[in-house]
């Protein structure tokens, strides 16, 4: 990566200067359903804050086995779509460039036009990343580590830890056998990974450095008091807030981040991509704040 003189942020080849851009750019949001989404109130906060007055962000219904068509018929004004469920894989087999992290996830949220294509990135580690540096936890070397849940989230969670210099990792699921593609990532990441039941979620929180539920609330059932034990915990889940899982662990004196942190800190990395510019964090998160009254 190399440092693109007039934005000031970290560029690939093809860097787009905003001089160059002309006038008005597009970028948007694809997923079904799509009209809950929260990015649009992020990225046009960005972008104003920017000076970026005439860029627009929308939502795009985009139906499982439509990216392809979608984006291929996107104009060259459109800088960059973020993807959402459930067309992260699609992104990822799509595009003609894959950022080292996507491939690793097995997914993306991210595409950014390029000057032969897209290139396809996931994001979502850095709203896992950004979200447990809200908790204080910048280094996990010191101590275990558990994902509750083997799906989608699970595996930008696992790189993330990996990041952050965790080793030994917990992976609980219901079934062994799914959870083989979540230990498989967890694993080329460089953890140290195993499987646990459900039943081991109280032993295996009391000692970790970290809990992250990737599973919905009614999942965790009647497990919620067992993984409140931790004392630092991020569940994704951010509507409705709080989940019972975040009420038990501060119940317990514990701390708890939620989803919006999430959506939030992954969406940072989005809009530097799109744009070429340091993101304008207080006013994106100014903007989430306002959406979410």
């Amino acid at each position: 990566m190399s440092t693109c003189e007039t934005c000031r942020s970290r560029s690939g080849t093809g860097c787009w200067r905003v001089a160059d851009r002309g006038p008005a750019r597009k970028a948007g949001v694809l997923g079904s359903p799509i009209s809950h989404s929260r990015s649009p109130q992020l990225h046009l906060a960005a972008y104003r804050a920017l000076g970026l007055t005439d860029w627009t962000y929308e939502r795009i219904e985009c139906r499982a086995g439509e990216l392809a068509g979608i984006v291929s018929h996107l104009g060259p004004e459109w800088v960059g779509v973020s993807v959402t469920m459930p067309g992260k894989l699609e992104a990822l087999e799509f595009a003609s460039e894959r950022t080292v992290r996507a491939v690793a996830v097995g997914s993306a949220n991210t595409l950014v036009r390029t000057d032969t294509g897209w290139r396809a990135d996931c994001t979502d580690v850095d709203g896992v990343t950004g979200a447990l540096a809200d908790l204080g936890l910048t280094d996990l070397s010191s101590g275990p580590a558990v994902v509750i849940g083997a799906g989608g989230t699970a595996r930008p969670a696992l790189v993330a830890l990996a990041e952050l210099g965790a080793r030994g990792v917990s992976v609980v699921a219901r079934d062994e056998g799914r959870a083989q593609g979540a230990l498989g990532c967890g694993a080329a990441a460089g953890l140290e990974i195993s499987y646990a039941p459900f039943a081991a979620i109280a032993e295996l929180a009391q000692e970790a450095s970290v809990l992250i539920s990737t599973v919905p609330a009614d999942a965790l059932g009647e497990h919620i008091e067992a993984a409140a034990h931790a004392s630092r915990v991020l569940d994704v889940i951010y509507h409705p807030w709080p989940t019972p899982l975040a009420t038990a662990v501060e119940q317990r004196g514990g701390a708890v981040v939620g989803g919006l942190s999430m959506l939030l800190n992954q969406a940072f990395g989005q809009v530097e991509q799109f744009t070429e510019m340091p993101a304008p964090r207080a006013e994106m998160a100014a903007a989430l704040n306002h959406a979410m009254q």
